[in-house]
């Protein structure tokens, strides 16, 4: 918390008056995944044990994380001294999601990457996002999208902050302000929207109606565009099919090499992480085309509307 002090011109029949504002700096998580882009599903999308075969999808940043990530970048300009990081579980490759908000303005990141997180549903990954933020510790506000596309279960946030013991506001379309230790929200409810107030620290969930994230940085893309974990760094010699080396950048500038965690970095049990810590098992998954054989013109006649429904009730569509 930083404290500021205003100055009033001076007047030399006039009182003077010192007026004081306080800042709160905040420390903040945003919660995000890349997600195979599912307007591609094709045949080869599910892996013979039941999971998303993400390498035959095109990878990008889960759209309603871009949302969140939104959200608290304008938290961070409007409270000076914030910090902001992105929390991702997935294999190295998903350290381009912590360089995308890198690029947009966050701080840092952290990549939750371990062959032993693989094959997570939502309760093994809560459960292995919830003990990264205790690692990170003295977290204000943990804040991401309400789903994912991958899944659209809604559930991961709450989780988290059911096994984090935090308050949580859902469906969030807007983090109005925080002060004097509380967030002010406005959120979407069936029939309109409602303006909460929730202590620090709080989940936040945050819907695809707020506002769009803000574009790269063209400055802040030319700084950070070798940021990486060192799982992702290939090998330094050309010919051996790596790229060049800037293994020199990461000892200059320590900022560039992303933060990477296994199960036993965050202390995590193996039994509730991947595979082992999921109940839930993904049975198929297809990719559906909806499309028209016929279609009929109809009036605005009784005659024609009754007899749609008719066929509708006869063809089980409908009733």
């Amino acid at each position: 918390m930083q404290i500021g002090r205003k100055a009033v011109p001076l007047h030399p029949q006039i009182a003077i008056f010192t007026h004081y504002y306080i800042f709160m700096a905040l420390k903040i998580v945003v919660l995000a995944k890349q997600v195979p882009d599912t307007r591609n599903v094709g045949k080869d999308a599910m892996t013979a044990e039941g999971t998303v075969n993400r390498a035959a999808l095109p990878a990008i940043f889960n759209p309603e994380d871009l949302n969140a990530l939104e959200q608290a970048l304008r938290l961070k300009e409007q409270n000076p001294g914030s910090t902001v990081g992105i929390l991702t579980m997935g294999p190295p490759r998903a350290g381009e999601i912590i360089r995308q908000g890198l690029y947009r303005g966050a701080d840092t990141g952290w990549l939750l990457t371990d062959r032993l997180f693989a094959g997570a549903d939502t309760l093994a990954t809560s459960y292995a996002l919830a003990t990264a933020i205790k690692k990170i510790g003295d977290v204000d506000i943990v804040i991401g999208g309400r789903q994912a596309i991958d899944g659209d279960t809604a559930q991961v946030g709450p989780q988290v902050a059911q096994k984090l013991g935090l308050n949580q506001v859902t469906y969030a379309e807007e983090v109005l302000s925080v002060k004097d230790g509380k967030a002010v929200i406005k959120r979407v409810i069936d029939g309109g929207v409602e303006t909460v107030e929730a202590p620090l620290p709080v989940v936040i969930t945050v819907n695809g109606s707020a506002a769009p994230c803000r574009p790269q940085n063209a400055k802040l893309v030319m700084k950070y565009k070798r940021a990486t974990c060192p799982m992702e760094r290939t090998s330094p010699n050309p010919s051996e099919g790596g790229e060049n080396d800037y293994s020199y950048l990461y000892e200059e500038r320590p900022y560039l090499t992303l933060n990477q965690w296994s199960v036993a970095d965050v202390d995590g049990d193996v039994n509730q992480c991947g595979l082992a810590g999921s109940p839930t098992k993904v049975k198929a998954i297809k990719n559906i085309v909806f499309q028209a054989k016929e279609s009929k013109t109809l009036t605005a006649s009784d005659a024609d509307i009754e007899g749609m429904i008719k066929e509708l009730l006869d063809e089980k569509i409908i009733g």
